[in-house]
């Protein structure tokens, strides 16, 4: 874990009182925080949206616009939603505490404040946030390593299987179209045989890459076998798919590859299925785009079979 360093985090202290703003600059600053300041509820809204402080310091009682509809409004947005808030309050009213606690308030200081116990809260919550943001990241990694193919940086077996199950459940349940297109590497065989496997995998990655940059991005590509692709088109009839399919046929052949001083083009067989309302199982959507890429590669490199 990268440890905690305060001069890496910023703090939004709001307050009405200018006198106020100064001590707790003071008293933040001087450990290494970056301050930022608004003196009213619509000035924060602002400077948070701009700023984006990793922590803010909310005055409870200000006019026109209080800390509890200034924490609500900055709740409401999932852009800012992650960023701790702590009250400062004169009130030892118990509903006011309650109810800052209900609009997302992480915690509470009152006034007036000493500088041992603000230093001590606002560390807390930023070491939270930043263990937090550790975690995630470290989460991020451990599903990339276990679900992205190394050579070709994309889907690996197991996460484009289930991937493909969880669009099928969709498309059952909201009965939405889907298609997948199956497809592989003409004479890759030959391909290794000839040019070395090293230059096999340069060209799977290079296809893969080139794939993905001509999808959308609610499609899915993954490596299904040794030089076989499965992709994932969801709301895309069967009729649709096909088109896809030639469009990337033709991107791939245009596609150069190189090897050494010289260059390799090749080509792509595709076999394409849609979900249809009598499937019972994935395994029927896959089964037929497997076929229907076997047929496209017993008629020629560089065919696109539907077999909807």
């Amino acid at each position: 874990m990268k440890p905690f360093n305060p001069e890496e985090f910023l703090v939004l202290v709001v307050d009405d009182v200018s006198h106020n703003l100064q001590v707790i600059a003071d008293i933040l600053e001087e450990v290494g925080y970056d301050t930022t300041f608004a003196t009213s509820g619509e000035q924060a809204l602002e400077r948070v949206a701009t700023a984006q402080p990793h922590l803010i310091l909310l005055d409870l009682m200000m006019p026109e616009m209080n800390g509890f509809q200034v924490c609500s409004q900055l709740k409401s947005d999932s852009r800012l939603d992650e960023i701790p808030v702590i009250f400062l309050t004169a009130s030892h009213e118990k509903h006011h505490l309650i109810e800052a606690f209900a609009k997302g308030a992480v915690d509470y200081i009152s006034k007036p404040f000493n500088a041992p116990e603000l230093l001590a809260r606002v560390r807390t919550h930023l070491e939270l946030k930043h263990t937090q943001e550790q975690l995630r990241q470290c989460m991020n990694e451990l599903v990339n390593l276990t679900a992205i193919d190394s050579l070709t940086q994309i889907w690996n077996h197991r996460y484009i299987g289930e991937r493909v199950q969880q669009e099928f459940n969709r498309a059952c349940r909201y009965n939405r179209p889907f298609s997948l297109l199956m497809f592989d590497i003409d004479v890759f065989k030959h391909i290794n045989n000839t040019h070395s496997y090293f230059v096999g995998n340069q060209v799977l990655k290079i296809i893969a890459k080139t794939v993905f940059n001509s999808l959308r991005k609610i499609d899915s590509l993954g490596r299904w076998e040794r030089e076989e692709f499965l992709i994932i088109l969801p709301e895309i009839d069967g009729r649709s798919a096909i088109d896809v399919a030639e469009r990337l046929q033709k991107c791939i052949s245009q596609t150069v590859i190189p090897v050494g001083e010289q260059s390799l083009q090749v080509t792509i067989s595709i076999g394409v299925a849609s979900y249809q309302s009598v499937d019972l199982t994935i395994d029927a959507i896959l089964q037929r785009a497997s076929q229907a890429l076997d047929h496209a590669k017993k008629q020629g490199s560089n065919q696109a079979i539907c077999q909807c």
